[in-house]
């Protein structure tokens, strides 16, 4: 599959979700390279009381890359990703414009995916620096949504 219909793919199974409502986009994807990005624009609908990027909006970033990433290097008919451990280092205030997010595999084994994410603003400069780890399970029609 082409990188546009991938990330085509996953900014349409974004719609009408958390994803959505952040207004996070999938950019860029390499799964050979191991790697996913988005970006989220900073507005007040993502600031914490202050006035700067909340920290749960850049880890709703995060797990979303991670998750979605995971979700890419698996048959999603056989098997379901579920994220069971973020950890976020809120390293520098952001009060508007734009944060990437690129997640990169660190371990990708048959029943777990490790993942750093790094969230950046425009000038490069380290935002928040995460870390998702994944449980792939068999997928139990009865129990979870199909995508």
């Amino acid at each position: 599959m082409k990188k546009e219909d991938i990330l085509a793919q996953l900014n349409a199974m974004s719609e009408n979700t958390l994803m959505h409502t952040l207004g996070i986009e999938y950019t860029d994807v390499d799964l050979v390279a191991g790697f996913l990005e988005a970006k989220m624009p900073v507005r007040p609908l993502v600031h914490q009381p202050m006035g700067l990027l909340h920290g749960g909006a850049s880890a709703a970033l995060a797990e979303s890359l991670g998750s979605a990433a995971s979700a890419m290097l698996v048959d999603r008919e056989k098997f379901a990703v579920l994220g069971i451990e973020l950890s976020c280092n809120h390293l520098r205030s952001k009060k508007e414009g734009v944060v990437t997010g690129t997640a990169r595999i660190v371990h990708k084994g048959r029943s777990t995916h490790l993942w750093t994410i790094e969230i950046k603003d425009e000038s490069g400069r380290l935002i928040s620096h995460c870390k998702l780890n994944n449980m792939i399970v068999p997928r139990r029609k009865e129990n979870l949504k199909n995508e």
